[in-house]
């Protein structure tokens, strides 16, 4: 079995983002940079199936700037056997990122593709469930736990009500909640052997996807302060100001 994953480069979790001056976007300058959470949750499970001996090969597949080659690198650290980089200095949308990874998919054909259920850039929470509209396939997303059982995948997901478990015939997508497991730490000897391994680079166009934004950032402005609280005498009074001072979140 052959499974693909998906990883986004994004602003260092432990970093405050900073928005430019003009509103135009996030301030990049000097900005630590890391693999998206989420992402590196499905790295982790992609490569547990393989030490388990149910998958074969694991490709990390990331889409965006020269630089994204060293989160690939860190996903080639905890596991992943090679990784490929559609490299674009345009700001690629989600849309254009599950076309890319449907011809990814169509070159490499996995039986399984992982996914965070959202990056925590811009929250999307959409290349998943577009990928599984492209390939036509059954997709199982916020997966808290994931068993490879008689070429079928047992999805136990995460519900507003509680969880779910979901069995989906393979090929299938899967996109990955926190819960489903804690990634390992990366030795050292780990960063030096992901050195070693193979990186492909190929263009969009190689690919035949046209990754020009569909939509326009108008504004990008820091959320409102938090107001300080204050003390109210009784009861009554604090009804009376959730009544006309509480803001519908």
């Amino acid at each position: 079995m052959k499974i693909v994953v998906a990883v986004k480069r994004v602003v260092d979790s432990n970093v405050k983002p900073r928005v430019r001056v003009d509103q135009t976007g996030v301030d990049m300058t000097n900005v630590k940079m890391s693999m998206n959470p989420f992402d590196e949750i499905a790295v982790e499970e992609a490569v547990r199936l393989k030490e388990a001996g149910v998958a074969t090969e694991v490709i990390a597949v990331s889409a965006g700037v020269a630089q994204a080659q060293e989160t690939l690198r860190t996903a080639l650290a905890i596991g992943a056997d090679r990784a490929i980089l559609i490299e674009s200095n345009e700001e690629i949308q989600p849309l254009a990122v599950a076309r890319l990874l449907h011809a990814v998919i169509e070159r490499e054909n996995p039986q399984l593709v992982i996914l965070g259920k959202q990056a925590i850039d811009d929250d999307s929470n959409q290349t998943g469930q577009m990928l599984a509209a492209l390939t036509g396939w059954p997709q199982a997303t916020f997966a808290a736990k994931v068993d490879l059982v008689g070429g079928a995948a047992l999805v136990c997901r995460e519900v507003d009500g509680g969880s779910e478990t979901v069995s989906l015939s393979l090929p299938a997508v899967i996109t990955t909640d926190l819960r489903l497991n804690e990634p390992r730490y990366v030795t050292l000897p780990s960063i030096m052997k992901a050195k070693k391994k193979p990186l492909q680079t190929l263009a969009p166009g190689e690919l035949g996807v046209d990754v020009t934004p569909r939509l326009k950032t108008l504004k990008v402005v820091e959320p409102p302060r938090r107001a300080a609280g204050v003390r109210v005498p009784d009861v009554q009074t604090l009804l009376d100001k959730l009544k006309t001072e509480a803001r519908v979140i």
